[in-house]
């Protein structure tokens, strides 16, 4: 069992990681809950899409996502259209508005993570960009194929997509 200990710390180190988030949800705008930027990052990384898709990319239930959906569409981030190929079915759009909050979003979780790692060098940011990639990826590997978001960048790089609460 001597691989157990390096287990239990991690996940002590994940458990701790919540501090993080937290700190992450504090910067953003208060009219911006984290399923709501979830929406807004997902929306802008894979561009228009079915809300049926963004459930399976979010990993929460249709009726979590659909409240997600309406709080941003209140705000004139999203659109909902219907779907052409099914009429009974809309289409999620990123509104100008929702790009604008988007960028606003990058722009205060960038300055955090800038602020707090400026004593990390470039390569130790990009290992750790690595690492929480194959981490992320090994846990999509477990869950039906179906609902699988798609496959990181090869190269290892990081698309845009902050990091918030659920």
């Amino acid at each position: 069992m001597a691989g157990r200990a390096r287990y239990e710390e991690l996940i002590r180190q994940l458990s701790a990681f919540g501090a993080v988030k937290r700190e992450m949800s504090r910067v953003m705008p208060a009219e911006c809950p984290g399923g709501s930027g979830a929406v807004l990052a997902l929306l802008g990384r894979h561009g228009d899409m079915r809300m049926s898709r963004l459930a399976e990319l979010l990993a929460v239930d249709m009726s979590v996502t659909s409240r997600h959906v309406a709080h941003s569409a209140e705000r004139g981030w999203v659109e909902r259209s219907p779907d052409p190929a099914d009429k009974r079915s809309r289409i999620l759009r990123l509104t100008p508005a929702g790009r604008a909050q988007l960028d606003e979003l990058f722009e205060r979780t960038t300055r955090l993570l800038a602020d707090r790692l400026s004593d990390w060098t470039d390569d130790e940011v990009g290992q750790l960009t690595l690492l929480m990639t194959r981490l992320r990826a090994s846990f999509d590997d477990c869950r039906p194929a179906q609902s699988r978001p798609p496959a990181p960048p090869a190269d290892g790089r990081a698309t845009r997509t902050p990091i918030t609460t659920k």
